[in-house]
């Protein structure tokens, strides 16, 4: 990989997960609109595809309570100059689209998150970063009490 490529592909992945984390919970009147989820460990199974066919996947665990470190997240993508539009709900998902430039990279998303219960939901997110097709899909769900 080229260093340019390599420097979209760092900030898709940063870009990229604040935006799967802020879609869940973006903040202010859009918060009342989304379940709130249960705090305990959860398991994040990310993977992330790019325009070259090239996808990677990404396991973690951790101890957080979902919805509070979302709003975090939100926090700081809105800081470091993302904007996003207002959801459209249909039944269990939540749509919205995101722009973001950061570490001189520009992205342009739509997320979709489908909620499973408070113990479990799916992130899409597909969009174009620096000209380059991305796609993302992040599935959570907790495993047990932290």
């Amino acid at each position: 990989m080229t260093d340019a490529g390599s420097r979209i592909g760092q900030a898709f992945e940063w870009i990229s997960a604040g935006i799967l984390l802020a879609a869940v919970a973006a903040g202010g009147a859009y918060a009342d609109e989304l379940p709130m989820f249960r705090k305990g460990i959860w398991e994040f199974s990310r993977t992330i595809e790019s325009g070259a066919g090239k996808s990677q996947t990404m396991t973690s665990r951790k101890c957080v309570s979902p919805t509070d470190d979302m709003r975090a997240q939100n926090a700081r993508l809105a800081k470091s100059g993302c904007t996003f539009s207002p959801y459209a709900r249909s039944a269990n998902q939540y749509t919205m689209s995101a722009k973001c430039h950061v570490m001189g990279i520009s992205s342009d998303t739509t997320t979709v998150v489908s909620f499973e219960s408070d113990s479990a939901y799916r992130v899409t997110v597909a969009g174009v970063t620096d000209g380059e097709k991305t796609k993302e899909v992040m599935i959570a769900k907790r495993v047990g009490d932290c």
